[in-house]
């Protein structure tokens, strides 16, 4: 008999504090740092809090990525990953709301597999459907543009 998994499940977090600028949070057996660069007043242990939410769609576009070329028998190699994000740090700074603080992102996803480029624009549409971090940049108004190419 298959084990069914559960498709809805509450994920719990814990920070603490150690000072205005560093955090350390924790998840499962694991805790990272999250802090600003020092001169922001922080002591430069971690990625901030906005590098930390780009670094997750470098971590979910790769995971996604392999799990949807599994899927499609495509072999994809290993990804590297080019990001640059445009951010409106007005209302980090405490100059005004930002309804989208991150305007736009482009992330360029290298594969150096020997998939096609045919290969990869399948991978790549099928990982923009599960990936969670780039819907959840879609939604929120960010233009997002990621692009697969063969290195």
């Amino acid at each position: 008999m298959a084990i069914r998994q559960k498709t809805v499940v509450t994920i719990r977090m814990a920070g603490t504090a150690t000072s205005h600028a560093r955090c350390e949070v924790s998840v499962r057996d694991l805790t990272s740092q999250i802090d600003e660069p020092v001169e922001r007043g922080g002591t430069n242990t971690g990625f901030s809090p906005t590098e930390t939410a780009y670094a997750a769609l470098i971590g979910c576009t790769n995971t996604i990525g392999n799990k949807c070329a599994d899927k499609l028998g495509v072999d994809i190699g290993h990804l590297s990953f080019e990001m640059e994000v445009d951010f409106d740090r007005r209302g980090v700074l405490l100059t005004e709301e930002v309804e989208v603080p991150f305007t736009a992102i482009r992330l360029a996803v290298t594969a150096d597999g020997p998939a096609s480029q045919e290969d990869l624009d399948r991978v790549a549409a099928e990982t923009a459907k599960y990936c969670a971090i780039s819907k959840l940049y879609h939604a929120a108004g960010t233009a997002l543009v990621i692009t697969w190419r063969k290195k």
